[in-house]
């Protein structure tokens, strides 16, 4: 398929960039490879589910700087780019507190895209699969309203984010703010909270710990399940195109598993002698999902490569170092070599 845009992105175009969730799963690598294109990173986070040592490699580095900030709070900065990547994002913390994870969608998409005003800044909004609720249409296209539970268990999370992707498009239509909209779908990789509630980091070290693995349900509901360096080139692609890309963007994997068949995956990868238990399905957890790339393919030219047996292999070498470590681990996978 012929790619529509081109883009400009070279060690010649330096830029300040602002990302905030910064110490997080998807954030610090995405700190990273900035780095590594030549920009200069502030990365912002609260440190509620982000951890310092996801980013603590980094903080020698000359272009890099780390801010202890809530963005429901106003910050004042300069910057050229923003990559709002702030929010809980698994169950476990999203419903820990509900009112402040939807405060945090909220008040920090007003607050970044005010940022994004004063300066003329270009802002993407890391948004997700969940505005799609449990869907009605298989697999999800970008059109698709969604099919959510604005009162349950989940709203926090799935209704913030959708109230986010509408202040984002309020400020693009009212303000003219440039504006990138990515939704994220089932991403996995190192880095991943070992107690984020989430499938792949729930069945690696229950099976690493050869304890039962628990399975919600008849195991049947489908994830795609895209490995982190694929999401970050993609939403590094989207920053970066140069034609005026305002509508949403699904960036995901679109091979189609059960969580019964994952569950079976990691316990060959491990070698687990974990049994598989069952357990009844949470409340409003969606039966399918899967996204439909074309706009990705189209306009960026990106699809995921990397396989889900090779992604369960780097993500189960880190929760076994992270298992195995009588201190924090501490990220080596990027070697800060360029100090300018």
């Amino acid at each position: 398929m012929v790619v529509r845009v081109s883009f400009m992105f070279s060690l010649d175009a330096r830029r300040r960039i602002l990302v905030t969730g910064g110490s997080g799963f998807l954030g610090s690598y995405l700190s990273e490879m900035l780095l590594k294109a030549g920009h200069e990173v502030l990365c912002l986070d609260n440190f509620f589910t982000g951890a310092r040592m996801n980013v603590e490699h980094l903080l020698d580095h000359k272009r890099f700087e780390l801010l202890r900030h809530d963005v429901c709070q106003p910050l004042f900065v300069e910057v050229d780019e923003i990559y709002n990547l702030a929010c809980p994002a698994s169950p476990v913390h999203y419903q820990f507190d509900p009112v402040q994870t939807t405060k945090t969608s909220v008040l920090g998409a007003i607050n970044m895209l005010g940022l994004a005003k004063r300066l003329r800044a270009k802002i993407l909004q890391a948004s997700t699969s969940e505005v799609y609720g449990d869907p009605q249409i298989h697999p999800q296209p970008e059109e698709y309203w969604g099919n959510v539970n604005p009162i349950g268990v989940r709203s926090c999370y799935d209704e913030g984010k959708r109230c986010a992707e509408t202040l984002f498009y309020d400020y693009h239509r009212q303000n003219n703010v440039n504006i990138r909209m990515m939704r994220i779908f089932n991403t996995y990789g190192p880095r991943m909270h070992p107690n984020d509630g989430r499938v792949v980091s729930n069945f690696i070290m229950q099976a690493l710990s050869n304890k039962p693995i628990t399975l919600y349900g008849d195991g049947l509901q489908t994830r795609s399940f895209c490995y982190r360096d694929d999401l970050v080139d993609g939403m590094m692609k989207l920053m970066n195109a140069t034609d005026d890309i305002s509508m949403p963007i699904n960036i995901g994997n679109p091979r189609e598993f059960t969580i019964k068949q994952l569950a079976e995956l990691v316990l060959e990868l491990t070698g687990s002698k974990s049994q598989i238990i069952r357990e009844p399905l949470p409340q409003d957890d969606p039966l399918q999902r899967k996204p439909d790339i074309e706009r990705a393919r189209d306009f960026l030219g990106w699809s995921p490569t990397t396989e889900i047996h090779e992604g369960l292999i780097k993500t189960i070498a880190y929760f076994e170092e992270l298992m195995s470590s009588p201190k924090p681990l501490q990220p080596t996978e990027f070697a800060v070599s360029e100090r300018l």
